[in-house]
């Protein structure tokens, strides 16, 4: 019995091997026709980082080679791809971190070939608090006869927080610009802060009460 199977099995095996060898190449080509690669600049976000320090420099994407079936990359959008750094051990300063494929997040079917740059170089500072004073804009004039007796804003100091090195160059925040042009009596008016060209600095009240007081010139 023994030698009638193993007879079987030994029967034109070269053949048998090249069948075999010839059925794995034809599975590997119907597997690999259509493929293709893509390059996406794909955004970088980051996670878990220590609650009293900030990025404040850091690249906004990050070049990713991806290889998949052609009629899967075409519906690709770059929603569908995520590059997240860990930032739980960063420290204080300039920091250089390795990205890995690990740090991407693509759909299954999709792989990720490359990365490039494959270290990103970040800038960690100290996040700070300040209290700073109110500074009412206002523009343009009563009607004639009339003047400005008084400007009341409150809350005259908000907080502002952000990273150290920004924090530190502002001394007042100004509202949006509040135009009295021809007004005759006292003026209530909600006013937005103006946070323009103020990059990392944030704020937890975005509006203050102005109250601007007109009288009749005597």
């Amino acid at each position: 019995m023994k030698s009638k199977f193993y007879k079987l099995i030994t029967r034109n095996l070269w053949l048998k091997v090249t069948s075999l060898v010839l059925a794995v190449m034809l599975w590997f080509f119907v597997v690999s026709k259509g493929r293709s690669v893509i390059v996406m600049d794909v955004p970088i976000g980051f996670k878990d980082i220590p609650a009293n320090l900030e990025v404040v420099d850091s690249p906004k994407t990050i070049g990713v080679t991806i290889e998949g079936q052609e009629r899967l990359l075409k519906k690709l959008r770059q929603e569908d791809i995520r590059a997240i750094i860990d930032l739980s051990n960063v420290k204080k300063g300039k920091t250089f971190l390795a990205v890995a494929p690990d740090n991407i997040t693509v759909p299954r079917t999709l792989t990720v070939n490359e990365i490039s740059p494959q270290t990103i170089n970040l800038m960690i500072e100290e996040k700070v608090t300040k209290h700073v004073q109110v500074k009412p804009i206002i523009i343009g004039s009563p009607l004639q006869g009339f003047l400005i007796k008084g400007i009341e804003v409150e809350p005259k100091m908000i907080e502002i927080k952000g990273p150290e090195s920004a924090i530190e160059k502002v001394y007042f925040i100004r509202t949006e610009p509040i135009d009295i042009t021809g007004i005759t009596s006292t003026l209530q008016y909600r006013a937005y802060l103006n946070l323009n060209n103020k990059n990392n600095v944030r704020v937890d009240i975005p509006e203050v009460d102005v109250k601007i007081t007109i009288e009749r010139m005597r």
